[in-house]
């Protein structure tokens, strides 16, 4: 299908039409609008109308630069103005909880591979037929690495595992659609929180302190921004952002030549890694700072404007129609993803774990740094830094999880 528009400039531009009239209609006191926006949230139509233009042909998000450009620069200024209001002795009462709710998603992950791969196998074992490098089981142990980690960790599985080029380019889309879809999923959800949390019996209590007390500090510091206050949040999100590159841009590399086999095993060697790592540290340093005040002149807003951009730009890489092309495999994706989700809502459940802490560990895993914090800001921007907190422990076990995962579809297929 030929893209229609391809400059990135005015990709742009209809990106931020779209985002521009969300948020329009959203605050708009229009009966229609409101009872439209009680079904479904803004942040779903950020995310899926980019989506739709990207699988009519009106934009590409294969083509575009855009979303690159999102995650390079806006995603980790972000986060450095996300973090920079954090109470952060109030973050740690959310307590171990989350962690929990997140090695269940990593378990339904790990576990669910084999299932789909079993289920693929009976709905058409001719799809699932193939020798050597064809070998399916080879091709899923790579998207066990994206689930679980990240880009990194995926190409961990690539090279230890060797599926064929045709068969791991079927697997990125199998990878890319079923992630982008549970991401949407996700994102509806956070608009039913509170019916979702009545349905887990979730106790809230501490998360409900804690947004309280976040956005408590942030009311008291509250003030019309100056050009003064808007140039300092600009530069509190950006210079720690170059600085976070310099530094990632260096370690990975060390890392990667002098101690290759726990680099690869970690995903030491991985910049993307580093950078998030980093940025969210400087975040945490700078709100034990006089600098924490910006907050009050909107720097978790300008963090939040950031955050759109990049969803937008995440949801034009979604293609609904690549499901025609190799249904069986889509199938199974599916399938792996519905078992990673009863897991995480099993766990919840018995846990009383409230809804954020499902939506935020399933996407720590699934859509790793670049997304989790997008979800966590669905509930409230003050806990995007969970999100990527989370998400850097995936990074840390995701190659381990994988393999293992791998091992199981090995032995079955």
């Amino acid at each position: 299908m030929e893209t229609l528009v391809k400059n990135d400039v005015i990709v742009l531009g209809i990106l931020m039409l779209v985002l521009g009239l969300v948020f329009t209609t959203a605050a708009s006191e229009n009966k229609f609008w409101k009872r439209f926006y009680t079904f479904i949230p803004p942040i779903f139509l950020c995310y899926f109308i980019p989506g739709l233009f990207n699988s009519f042909g009106l934009i590409s998000g294969s083509l575009s630069g855009l979303n690159k450009m999102a995650s390079t620069y806006l995603l980790p200024a972000s986060l450095v103005l996300l973090t920079l209001g954090l109470d952060f002795p109030s973050l740690r009462k959310l307590g171990g909880k989350a962690v929990l709710i997140f090695f269940a998603g990593t378990l339904g992950i790990i576990l669910g591979g084999p299932i789909a791969l079993s289920i693929g196998k009976l709905i058409h074992p001719e799809a699932f037929a193939g020798t050597g490098p064809d070998e399916v089981w080879r091709g899923m142990a790579t998207i066990a690495g994206s689930w679980i980690g990240g880009g990194a960790n995926q190409a961990a599985m690539k090279e230890m595992f060797q599926p064929s080029a045709p068969l791991f380019s079927g697997m990125i889309a199998v990878d890319v659609l079923v992630a982008n879809v549970l991401m949407a999923l996700l994102l509806f959800m956070a608009g039913k929180n509170d019916r979702i949390n009545r349905f887990l019996n979730a106790d809230t209590r501490s998360l409900d302190e804690v947004k309280a007390r976040l956005v408590a500090i942030r009311n008291e510091n509250a003030r019309i921004p100056s050009s003064t206050d808007l140039m300092k949040i600009a530069a509190v999100g950006i210079v720690p952002t170059g600085l976070a590159h310099l530094l990632a841009n260096r370690i990975g590399p060390y890392l990667g030549a002098h101690f290759p086999e726990l680099a690869q095993k970690l995903s030491l060697s991985s910049t993307f890694f580093w950078m998030v790592l980093l940025v969210s540290l400087f975040g945490i340093l700078l709100s034990l700072t006089p600098l924490k005040k910006l907050e009050g002149a909107g720097a978790s807003k300008v963090g939040t404007v950031f955050l759109y951009i990049l969803v937008a730009t995440i949801g034009m890489n979604m293609d609904v129609l690549s499901i025609f092309d190799t249904p069986v495999f889509f199938l199974v994706g599916f399938i792996w993803i519905l078992f990673h989700l009863v897991v995480i809502f099993l766990a919840a459940k018995l846990t009383r774990a409230p809804l954020f802490f499902v939506a935020v560990g399933s996407q720590a895993n699934v859509g790793g740094a670049a997304s989790a914090p997008v979800v966590a800001s669905a509930f409230d921007s003050a806990l995007a830094p969970v999100g990527a907190i989370l998400a850097v422990l995936g990074y840390a076990i995701g190659t381990y999880g994988a393999y293992i995962s791998a091992l199981i579809m090995q032995a079955i297929y």
